[in-house]
């Protein structure tokens, strides 16, 4: 056989296929009723006749944007692809992370050769994430953030708001002379009062690595140099996590409430610890509605003493029996 036969079936069968692509191509784009032509309907996520107005398909997936835009730059600025950013990363999660399971994408354990080969990337990425003190900083201090929300049980907002705050300070210079655990538990704090979840210095202090004075002293030092707009924290704010602790009744949680209204009403909270209120606020409605509750397990709960308890009981009930029916 010569090269001119070969080369000369070579292109007949090339012909061959394009002409089916092309007569497949055709039948998809021609009406089975009428022959006439096909059009896709993006608002009703449809393909029709635009002859006979026969639905061919119907259901069709909108694999675009869901976003308009009216130029190149509103364009780049609405297009996005991979996770969201998050303040709670040194890097707002826009680096590459290595998985430690020493698996490939089936599953399958790596060999040691490639085990040891991942662990020098891995090293290696970890130098490149945190190139410069500043990083290093962040890094650590989110960790921590994140840490002592997870034991306290607060919700992403506070993380976020909580490391928004350190990166301000962190960015106004306020870290030198004072640790990066600190200004870390510092900012957790004024998280969860500014998120109307407060948690007592006593519960911060408990999941922090620095003392209760220190997380006093540098809370307030943070709060006034950036500005923070934080309110008293409020006694109601602390009464569902204890009732809840506690699993007392709803009753019993809106019978405390009444009894910390009544108590602002007359004044008798002004100076006195609001975690102390909330406590003797929920001891003494579950007295009310009979349900068994000891001090010690109120004090347990809210990590405040005894003598506090009855102290801040007492006053409440007067207040109470003071109220005009």
């Amino acid at each position: 056989m010569t090269d001119s036969t070969i080369r000369t079936r070579s292109g007949e069968r090339r012909q061959h296929e394009s002409t089916d692509s092309e007569e497949q191509s055709s039948t998809r784009e021609r009406c089975p009723e009428c022959d006439g032509r096909l059009v896709s309907d993006a608002e009703h996520a449809e393909t029709v006749c635009r002859d006979c107005g026969l639905v061919v398909d119907e259901g069709e997936i909108d694999r675009g944007p869901e976003w308009r835009a009216f130029d190149a730059a509103e364009k780049d600025e609405k297009s996005r692809v991979g996770a969201p950013t998050t303040n709670m990363m040194h890097d707002q999660g826009l680096s590459t992370n290595i998985g430690w399971q020493d698996k490939d994408a089936y599953g399958r354990s790596l060999s040691s050769r490639q085990r040891q080969k991942m662990q020098r990337l891995r090293t290696w990425n970890e130098r490149f994430r945190t190139r410069d003190s500043k990083e290093r900083n962040l890094k650590q201090a989110l960790g921590e953030i994140d840490r002592m929300a997870s034991a306290l049980g607060l919700p992403k907002n506070v993380r976020e708001t909580a490391s928004v705050i350190y990166r301000r300070a962190l960015d106004e210079d306020l870290l030198p002379g004072r640790s990066i655990e600190g200004v870390a538990t510092a900012s957790l704090y004024a998280a969860a009062r500014q998120a109307g979840t407060p948690r007592s210095l006593d519960e911060i202090s408990a999941v922090s690595r620095v003392e209760k004075d220190e997380v006093a002293r540098t809370y307030r030092y943070v709060a006034r140099e950036l500005g923070l707009e934080i309110e008293p924290a409020d006694p109601e704010h602390y009464v569902p996590r204890f009732a809840s602790d506690l699993e007392l009744s709803d009753e019993t949680e809106r019978r405390a409430r009444g009894l910390l209204s009544t108590a602002k009403g007359q004044g008798i909270h002004s100076g006195k610890s609001p975690v102390g209120l909330a406590a003797a606020a929920v001891y003494a409605a579950a007295l009310l509605t009979n349900e068994k509750v000891t001090q010690n397990d109120v004090s347990e709960v809210a990590s405040i003493s005894e003598v506090t308890i009855r102290n801040r009981y007492h006053e409440l009930l007067e207040a109470e029996e003071a109220t005009p029916a």
